[in-house]
């Protein structure tokens, strides 16, 4: 199969490699969309040491089961495999799996690539309304979704105001949960002008440049979907006394959180990975619902172009939130 393949930092090659072989309870899956993450972006940087070249990234992907009991199904792919047993998964928080695994990830290759082996189990059938494109945007949905879920369950009942810090899919998918959770007053944070052009006009969001807030303006829940020291500090001094901060962003390690104000002012702090199974189930029925609306703003191009598109998104050159690859046995 062709696969495109990290193999340096800004470096990526479109190339052969050997089919995978699925395993006990796992299907082959032909990928008819894969969308590129940004922590495709940061292991594409050199910047995550637990994504070592060479190895194929890639992880929010739809296709075409292939093989097993659902051949011919097209899915969306949830690409967090867990064990199951372990109390984690057992009490409903299975993305705390303490052997946890994901795809684009040793010792699991990502789905950049036209194949791919997922337990069943792991696989969300697509009604027929919606394509791929729309299906493969489930994964980073599901991330604003799950913390969606856990803010709104910290902060209780009520009617609350949002704010979001970035205009990318998980920022774009959190708003979009939250509208779907039913909190509709939302602000969008996003320093990208043709972004944000895209994110009014395209998305029908309410968004301002960072310096665009008032400074005495405060949030009920705050959702950083960027995770670098500025969003971090943006979120510290926009929470409102005993609000809420949910933290999704993988920017940079340390810095940015105001901790006495958080203490004085009893604000939750909740960091949030991935999304539990059921998250992600719940994120692709809203999804089919039309919950989530138009799902329309991505841009698509073939895999085999994905060296240029990760050098576009890195430069800037991209408006949509979400850049969709195509791999070519699926075109």
């Amino acid at each position: 199969m062709k696969a495109l393949v990290y193999t340096a930092p800004e470096g990526l090659e479109y190339r052969d490699m050997a089919d995978p072989t699925p395993q006990g309870g796992e299907a082959l899956i032909r990928v008819d969309s894969v969308g590129i993450c940004g922590s495709d972006m940061h292991a594409y940087l050199g910047h995550d040491d637990r994504r070592p070249a060479p190895l194929v990234l890639g992880h929010e992907a739809a296709g075409t089961v292939l093989s097993g009991a659902m051949s011919g199904k097209r899915v969306t792919v949830n690409p967090l495999v867990t064990c199951g047993t372990c109390p984690a998964c057992t009490s409903g928080r299975d993305n705390l799996c303490s052997t946890r695994q994901i795809i684009s990830m040793p010792p699991r290759e990502g789905a950049f690539a036209a194949l791919l082996a997922m337990p069943e189990r792991n696989l969300v059938v697509m009604p027929d309304h919606i394509t791929t494109d729309q299906a493969a945007l489930a994964e980073p949905i599901a991330c604003g979704w799950h913390a969606v879920r856990l803010g709104r369950a910290a902060l209780g009942e009520g009617t609350h105001r949002a704010l979001v810090l970035g205009g990318g899919a998980i920022g774009l998918g959190a708003a979009l949960s939250l509208a779907a959770q039913g909190i509709t007053d939302i602000t969008m944070i996003e320093p990208h002008p043709a972004r944000r052009a895209y994110l009014s006009m395209q998305c029908d969001q309410n968004v301002l440049p960072p310096d665009g807030l008032d400074p005495a303006d405060q949030f009920d829940l705050v959702v950083d979907g960027v995770g670098f020291d500025a969003t971090r500090a943006q979120a510290s001094a926009h929470v409102r006394p005993g609000g809420v901060i949910v933290h999704i962003g993988l920017g940079s390690a340390t810095g940015g959180l105001d901790i006495r104000r958080i203490t004085l002012q009893e604000i939750t702090f909740i960091g949030t990975y991935t999304y539990t199974a059921q998250d992600f189930r719940d994120t692709a029925q809203a999804m089919f619902e039309g919950r989530m609306g138009a799902l329309d703003w991505t841009e698509k191009r073939p895999l085999s172009d994905g060296a240029a598109a990760f050098a576009d998104i890195r430069n800037g050159r991209t408006t949509a939130p979400k850049t969709i690859l195509v791999p070519e046995a699926a075109t």
